[in-house]
């Protein structure tokens, strides 16, 4: 039986994604999609850029995934009237939808990895948690 804190977390995440992509497939959202939109819901009016930057996107693989989200009136592109070069980005009705969607699968989901557990034992995994989702300094 494998005990490394490497394969929890390895289980953990794929238990996650699993779950997550099921109830998202009622949808016809992938986990790529839902996290760009994730983003432009914390951040409305941000840029093609920031989204990219933000959740390590090449420049191709950002504007493929954009042009998704905007087929799917999830979210809008709006040219920056200041700088017509630039394009801001927000959520629509729909969009909203599925942010709201998946903030309560998250909840959800989160309440049922930690049912029967009492406070302090769901503040302690948390804490826990935190700790181990700092990045190492491997010192290169």
């Amino acid at each position: 039986m494998k005990t490394n804190l490497a394969y929890f977390v390895s289980v953990l995440r794929k238990n996650f994604v699993n779950d997550c992509s099921r109830k998202l497939q009622q949808d016809h959202v992938t986990l790529g999609l839902l996290y760009p939109t994730l983003y432009i819901g914390k951040h409305p009016n941000c840029s093609p850029k920031e989204v990219m930057q933000s959740l390590n996107m090449d420049w191709g693989f950002a504007q493929r995934t954009l042009d998704k989200l905007v087929a799917d009136n999830l979210i809008s592109r709006e040219k920056n009237p200041e700088d017509r070069r630039c394009y801001h980005l927000n959520l629509t009705a729909d969009g909203y939808r599925l942010l709201q969607k998946s903030h309560w699968l998250i909840n959800v989901w989160n309440e049922q990895k930690l049912a029967g557990k009492n406070s302090t034992s769901k503040r302690r995994k948390i804490s826990c948690l935190k700790h181990y989702s700092v990045p190492l300094n491997w010192g290169l």
